[in-house]
């Protein structure tokens, strides 16, 4: 009776929610953060409930985070710089950078365009406000023409990858996969990639809230997720694998991606403060940000978590 009794308090107790701060909420888009831990096996034995939801974009996480429906979540330095100018309570908890092959300006195979000067004129198919975006102006300073030298259609991925095809826009400025799977299809050439003229950073975020709430849970969780990009960065072939399977793409594409960007978790330092600083004053004077919003790179980077990052260096 006394088991029956033992058996019957255990199930009762599995069956009760957990208590919030036991729970950390974790947005993800498909194909990231989620499949490489799981793929790295560093989710054994957590000692909390980790949740997760999956969002199309960045955009969609962060208005969740915003609205506390999330904790935290994976975002790239475009995105998560819009978010906090516009007043969104996020900071950056973990970095990571990457080189920047797969971040490019891509025009057919046959164009005319051969350098950024010949962009002079042309139309440009991006997301606004993404790393396309991103890169398209800090490849137009370099070349030293204003931002409006270029006309920008704003499309999503697939609608501009076909733009381009129909020769609707000169060019396209876009990400991984979308340039791995476009160069080995042999659909574009690069004019300009994000090396030397961007950071390359990404970010783990968290909502102001759990930074102060749930601190224990984000640094077990940044060192889990440091301890699968450090695996992913020994051998990219098994996530690249699990990746393809997922996604549906041949795993030419993600070992093609992975395997030249090269993804390193990195401490929220001064070259990170600095980098972010770059994406900041970029978008001010492309006049995408208003000075008066602008904020500043330490006010939204928490380098409080390098502890994290020890254990696998």
């Amino acid at each position: 009776m006394r088991r029956l009794l033992a058996l019957a308090l255990l199930t009762l107790l599995a069956a009760l929610p957990a208590r919030a701060e036991d729970v950390l909420r974790v947005g993800d888009q498909r194909g990231n953060a989620r499949a490489l831990m799981e793929a790295a096996g560093v989710l054994e034995g957590l000692p909390y409930r980790l949740e997760w939801s999956e969002f199309p974009a960045a955009a969609p996480l962060l208005e969740a985070l915003n609205a506390g429906a999330i904790d935290a979540g994976g975002v790239g330095d475009a995105p998560f710089t819009f978010a906090a100018a516009a007043g969104v309570p996020v900071k950056a908890f973990l970095a990571f950078r990457n080189r920047q092959d797969g971040l490019a300006i891509l025009v057919r195979p046959d164009s005319p365009i051969r350098a950024v000067a010949d962009l002079k004129g042309r139309r440009i198919a991006t997301n606004r406000g993404s790393i396309g975006h991103q890169v398209v102006l800090a490849a137009l300073e370099e070349a030293g023409l204003p931002a409006d030298s270029v006309t920008f259609s704003f499309l999503p991925p697939a609608d501009a990858k076909l733009a381009l095809a129909s020769g609707a826009v000169d060019a396209w400025s876009t990400w991984e996969p979308y340039t791995s799977a476009a160069e080995l299809a042999g659909l574009v050439r690069v004019v300009r990639d994000g090396n030397g003229i961007t950071p390359g950073l990404s970010y783990a975020v968290a909502s102001e809230t759990a930074l102060k709430a749930k601190r224990a849970l984000l640094a077990d969780y940044a060192a889990r997720l440091a301890r699968a990009r450090a695996w992913a960065l020994r051998d990219p072939a098994p996530y690249a694998a699990v990746w393809s399977k997922l996604i549906g793409l041949p795993e030419a594409v993600p070992l093609r991606w992975f395997g030249r960007a090269q993804y390193r978790t990195v401490p929220i330092d001064a070259d990170v403060v600095a980098g972010e600083q770059r994406i900041i004053d970029l978008y001010v004077r492309a006049g995408l940000i208003p000075q008066a919003r602008a904020p500043r790179a330490e006010a939204i980077l928490d380098p409080g978590f390098s502890e994290a990052l020890i254990a696998v260096r």
